[in-house]
């Protein structure tokens, strides 16, 4: 290659490397002119607040609200029994189906009779032998009295002939009370239900030996319609329960499922502990529940849920749309062009999603439930599909309550 041919290479490699240059710095530029992306966006937010943040509002309504009172609690039967058998026998037969309900006085199983029918004709048969005796000895008696009084007998076998009735009398009670027990143990071989409830599984099959010592028995049965729901609830709120309670209010108890999101039952406070537990600083309350179709189970854990009053004419807003800080509680209002402001509020009874407010708002006005972290005083916004307020004793579907639901459910704030 001569000097001439690389001179020319030269010339044409820095010509590629200014236009390679050039083309570079006008695609950046045109990049950042073009970009809108959420980072330009919050970056024009905070500078100028031009950009508009999409959020979903909520009207505040009037209304009412219940106070509730919420806890874990757990079912428990009216009445739990073990059945056992009441004498030692083959089990014969098995009456019911596992599972079921069965009625107070229904046979569940019977043991073979035989041997108790055997000993109770024994024991007939010794009764009727000494009320024979008895019979004879009281005819004797009867002539020998008769004999005295001709004084054609001595008095001392009248007198024996006396003790031997009274003997017999003895020996036909003691026939009698054996002939009792005969007979009630031959009862035993057909055991029962001792109230309507529902049965579990069976603990013994046909042909096994059965013994009134066995622990576990033959089959488990609960009573659960009615079914108790047993729940402790924080000491402090039990002086406005008790009050509503012993003065004669009909406290509603409604029972929803671990996940609060499905309400099982409604039922009433039955009754109350007479003491706090001290490690825990709660009391236990017991609610009675029909269970009418048998949704609820015995040990089955639910949330429980009391209402202790019905506050009327509360103005209503949801949950989510009370913010925090630290110069206490206060929402995003939507005011006029599209804007929103801070305004302060004071929150009250909270049930559910839905929170009265006590003062700081009023009926109809709006407020932001969603998008608020990006939000501040002044800031625009672009209202999505408007959210309901709420209303009274509703729940929000899989929503657990919040640390200020926590902090305000069953509260007696706005009273």
């Amino acid at each position: 290659m001569n000097k001439r041919t690389k001179v020319i290479l030269l010339l044409v490699l820095a010509l590629v490397a200014l236009a390679t240059t050039v083309y570079v710095t006008r695609w950046r530029d045109t990049g950042t002119q073009g970009r809108t992306g959420p980072g330009a966006a919050g970056r024009s937010g905070r500078a100028g607040g031009d950009q508009p943040v999409s959020v979903r509002i909520a009207s505040a309504r009037s209304g009412s609200i219940d106070v509730v009172v919420e806890a874990l609690g757990t079912v428990t039967a009216r009445n739990t029994a073990v059945v056992r058998s009441r004498v030692d026998g083959l089990l014969q037969s098995i009456r019911f189906q596992e599972g079921r309900e069965v009625k107070a006085g229904e046979v569940l199983a019977e043991i073979d009779p035989r041997p108790f029918e055997a000993a109770l004709k024994q024991s007939e048969g010794q009764l009727a032998r000494d009320r024979a005796l008895l019979e004879i000895a009281k005819s004797d008696l009867e002539r020998y009295q008769i004999l005295l009084t001709q004084d054609s007998i001595a008095k001392q076998q009248v007198d024996d002939q006396a003790s031997l009735v009274h003997q017999y009398v003895g020996a036909v009670q003691s026939d009698e009370g054996a002939v009792a027990s005969a007979r009630l143990q031959l009862e035993f071989t057909r055991i029962t239900a001792p109230f309507t409830g529902r049965v579990g599984l069976r603990q013994v099959d046909v042909g096994n030996m059965v013994h009134a010592s066995d622990t576990t028995g033959l089959v488990v049965l609960t009573e659960t319609r009615p079914i108790n729901v047993v729940f402790a609830v924080p000491a402090d709120r039990a002086p406005a329960i008790q009050g509503r309670w012993a003065g004669g209010a009909a406290l509603k108890v409604e029972a929803f499922d671990r996940d609060g999101r499905t309400r099982l039952a409604t039922g009433r406070l039955e009754s109350a502990d007479n003491q706090i537990d001290p490690t825990t600083s709660t009391v236990k309350l017991k609610a009675i529940f029909d269970n009418g179709d048998g949704v609820l189970f015995p040990n089955q854990f639910v949330n429980a849920r009391i209402t202790l009053a019905t506050l009327d004419g509360q103005v209503l807003v949801p949950v989510s749309s009370i913010q925090h800080g630290t110069q206490g509680d206060y929402v995003y209002l939507v005011g006029n062009g599209s804007t929103v402001s801070i305004r302060k509020v004071t929150v009250g009874t909270v049930n559910g999603e839905t929170i009265a407010v006590t003062s700081g708002l009023k009926a109809g006005e709006q407020v932001v439930v969603e998008g608020t972290d990006k939000l501040r005083d002044g800031s625009k916004i672009l209202p999505a599909q408007e959210a309901p307020a709420g209303g009274k004793g509703q729940r929000a579907k899989g929503q657990r309550p919040s640390g200020a639901q926590r902090k305000d459910t069953g509260g007696t704030g706005g009273q």
